[in-house]
């Protein structure tokens, strides 16, 4: 009974001041709980319930309320004032900064959050837990005869050269509707030209948009999809594990990699709550469960150090060039003209 009842408050509580789309919500905890963290997060349950249970198995005292919402929902929830929450986790950096930059997070220190390396936080208030590259994914039967590409220029060959192969069966973000997919092609814009090139190509072979990566993969699986092009590696691997008709390909002219970030708002009503799932997260075994249960690479400088092709996007203000509405619209406007054809 004491369960339901928190259930029913926490629903209730959430219905009235909830004001921003969500995709689903879970409530952890047993009902005899003297307390509960709220957690908003761009992360799937099933991808976070291990870290959740574990986190409950050391701190048996705290329910866990998780809430799950795209990129943008998350950050008008939280720049908005929308609903209280305890922690913010989200994939899309530049707006975790610019909340982080406007004064949305607290500042919070500890032994596990001074032992992130300095690209992995930005002034004690945003955190990186989780890095992982922005890869393609491709279908090998689409591929029959043909050499899989390496580089941003071999795909943009490859789509010239077999326009009827590909036609209507690329798949990539629309960074008009994804908070993520707008990262990453403002990231790849920053890195290389070869982006706008590609773009352009895409554009002329009726590409198919998405809001999120789990889309792409299962249409790639499906043989809707020839490629999928800039889409969340962890995701990728998950889901193509031990399927012998997808690739995963790490690009080697050069690879993003996601920080995958979380922040303690301002406004948390239990922001002590908040800094403990966080110094979870960041401790020995939050790492160790992010890595191997949850298939979010954890934070590994040396791993980044090793392999050459791989980027990390920089938590710096510099994600906050593109967060600029004259500078996201001239974007977006340029995206659109190359890659939707009317």
């Amino acid at each position: 009974m004491r369960k339901l009842i928190l259930a029913l408050g926490l629903i209730l509580s959430a219905a009235g001041a909830m004001a921003f789309d969500i995709e689903e919500e879970r409530l952890f905890g047993s009902g005899q709980e003297a307390s509960v963290v709220s957690i908003l997060s761009t992360t799937d349950i099933d991808i976070f319930e291990p870290l959740v249970v574990a986190f409950q198995a050391v701190n048996p005292g705290i329910a866990v309320q998780y809430t799950v919402a795209s990129t943008t929902e998350v950050y008008r929830a939280v720049s908005g004032r929308e609903r209280a929450f305890d922690l913010v986790i989200s994939s899309a950096m530049d707006l975790q900064m610019k909340l982080a930059n406007d004064g949305y997070a607290r500042e919070h220190r500890s032994i596990e959050t001074d032992g992130l390396p300095t690209w992995a936080r930005w002034r004690d208030q945003l955190f990186a837990f989780a890095q992982e590259p922005v890869v393609l994914i491709l279908s090998r039967p689409a591929f029959d005869g043909l050499r899989l590409p390496q580089t941003r220029a071999d795909l943009i060959d490859l789509l010239r050269a077999n326009p009827e192969r590909f036609e209507g069966r690329i798949g990539t973000y629309d960074p008009n509707r994804s908070g993520a997919g707008y990262l990453f092609a403002t990231q790849d814009a920053r890195q290389s030209d070869t982006f706008w090139r590609l773009s352009e190509v895409m554009g002329g072979l009726s590409p198919r948009l998405y809001d999120g990566s789990g889309a792409m993969i299962a249409d790639v699986q499906a043989g809707r999809l020839a490629l999928a092009y800039n889409v969340l590696g962890s995701y990728a691997a998950a889901q193509l594990a031990g399927d012998p008709n997808a690739a995963l390909i790490e690009l080697e002219d050069f690879t993003n990699v996601l920080l995958r970030t979380a922040l303690i708002p301002r406004e948390a009503e239990r922001p002590e709550l908040g800094a403990a799932f966080l110094d979870f997260l960041l401790s020995g075994k939050g790492q160790t469960l992010i890595d191997e249960k949850a298939g979010l690479p954890r934070i590994d400088a040396a791993t980044l150090a090793s392999a050459g092709h791989r980027r990390p996007i920089r938590l710096d203000p510099g994600l906050l060039v593109f967060v600029d509405p004259l500078k996201r619209q001239r974007f977006l406007s340029e995206w659109t003209a190359a890659v939707v054809r009317r």
